[in-house]
């Protein structure tokens, strides 16, 4: 699954950019996963928004400073689509188009009978049901334009972009490797970063309905230090009332969505049996506490201090997703 834009290589460096910040994990090993080294670099504000480049210039002198840091020269990269840029839809098709023409077809159907909000995209599919007459179909798209101007500038850098994927499958890969998977189960994932929320809902591994929501970020009620480990820190020194109205409003999308899975994807067969959270966001705790406290489903979060250690110690929580993505065509 996800997006088919390159081929793959070994030995690969994982990059996650987000509207805050830029990650780099190298893998040890698969089995139990293990990180060779990570570092991160913080993103001011404006450079990227909503996970598009805005400020392109100024996000090529602080990737090369990266690079020549981290000493990454010439390696070849993964990265993840951005979430604000990634749709996931379902979509059925006539049962008579064959597995080798589905690409063709959506490529073609795009735009006409398939619409999206943005034009010409890259996209990927996974099938689901055939009843005979129609095939149901998991698409994923972005603009192809915005993830070709991250690969086209990693490329410029003299970094090769082999593959690219999106978070919610990267996260997954992780919690199953982890043997946290349980049969039947439908996990409702929450990435919780400073900058935004991503809401993704997994039937049988299959994500199958996704949600971005940005958060406001003033750079100036923060306080952003980088530890001895390299790892960033982040301290609200504002207004705590205004944090409590941003997860007041996410809790609402929270049960927007849930309500959505029961009652227009499942006909209220079936309800989420588990919430996955992860993020960099440093009320990741008292986030927790308060979804047990709101929803009737289990909380559970990835501890790797005991089990994942790389060079640096412990993999921190924010560090979680390239290590996801590090395990993408490994497995």
């Amino acid at each position: 699954m996800a997006f088919s834009l390159f081929s793959p290589k070994n030995r690969i460096i994982n990059l996650v950019v987000n509207d805050h910040s830029i990650r780099l994990l190298e893998l040890k090993q698969v089995s139990p996963p293990a990180a060779q080294r990570w570092s991160e670099r913080f993103l001011p504000p404006g450079i990227i928004s909503d996970g598009k480049i805005t400020d392109i210039d100024s996000f090529a002198n602080i990737l090369e400073e990266c690079i020549n840091e981290w000493k990454i020269q010439r390696r070849s990269i993964r990265f993840l689509v951005p979430d604000p840029l990634v749709i996931i839809r379902k979509v059925s098709i006539p049962a008579e188009i064959q597995d080798d023409e589905l690409k063709g077809y959506l490529y073609l159907e795009l735009g006409s009978t398939i619409h999206l909000p943005f034009e010409e995209p890259v996209f990927d599919y996974y099938p689901l049901a055939d009843n005979g007459k129609t095939k149901d179909l998991l698409l994923f798209a972005a603009p192809e334009q915005q993830v070709m101007e991250y690969a086209d500038l990693f490329s410029s850098l003299k970094l090769n972009p082999v593959a690219a994927d999106i978070s919610p499958l990267a996260l997954y890969r992780l919690y199953y490797q982890l043997d946290m998977a349980n049969s039947d189960e439908i996990l409702f994932s929450i990435q919780f970063d400073l900058t935004g929320v991503n809401l993704c809902i997994f039937e049988e591994s299959v994500p199958l309905v996704m949600r971005h929501f940005p958060l406001p970020f003033d750079i100036d009620q923060w306080e952003i230090k980088q530890d001895l480990s390299g790892r960033l820190a982040y301290k609200y020194i504002g207004d705590e009332n205004e944090l409590v109205i941003q997860f007041e409003d996410i809790f609402k999308e929270i049960n927007k969505l849930l309500d959505f899975y029961r009652y227009n994807l499942n006909n209220e067969k079936k309800d989420v049996t588990k919430f996955l959270l992860n993020g960099d966001h440093p009320m990741l705790q008292a986030i927790t506490d308060e979804m047990l406290e709101r929803f009737d489903v289990p909380v559970e979060l990835i501890a790797l201090e005991t089990d994942i250690k790389g060079k640096q110690g412990s993999v921190p929580a924010n560090l979680l997703l390239p290590l996801g993505l590090a395990l993408k065509e490994v497995q």
